[in-house]
């Protein structure tokens, strides 16, 4: 009985809808970037114009990822946003570990990053 209810209430969260939110945040992310390195091909732009334009892709990315969700679930939209955000970062640090097998990941970029998905991602939420 116990079982039924724990059950009943995974059964209300959409799964397949927050990793097609995942996903389509992760096909965004891929296009703007294809776009930046497009951008720095043909105009040249500086080291620090692309770090900026960098973090304002990830913001934009989980930005639209908490607006969908927050659009799809309508109650705690911005819990459900900063979680997209949340998620979204996780799977970009885990990449990001593999890729680069560093252990001392915990800087100040990796924080900042880190503030600045879950923020974006709580803004789609709540914007939604």
């Amino acid at each position: 009985m116990m079982n039924e209810s724990r059950q009943g209430k995974w059964g209300e969260i959409p799964v397949l809808f927050l990793l097609k939110s995942l996903l389509f945040s992760y096909i965004l992310t891929g296009g703007l970037l294809l776009l930046l390195a497009l951008l720095l091909y043909k105009v040249g732009m500086s080291q620090k114009v692309v770090s900026i334009c960098i973090i304002a892709i990830y913001v934009l990315a989980t930005f639209f990822a908490g607006f969908i969700t927050g659009k799809r679930l309508k109650n705690k939209k911005f819990l459900w946003g900063a979680m997209m955000g949340l998620m979204y970062f996780l799977v970009l640090a885990v990449i990001s570990l593999i890729v680069n097998r560093q252990p001392g990941i915990l800087t100040n970029a990796f924080l900042t990053t880190l503030v600045l998905c879950g923020g974006g991602g709580m803004l789609g939420g709540m914007i939604s």
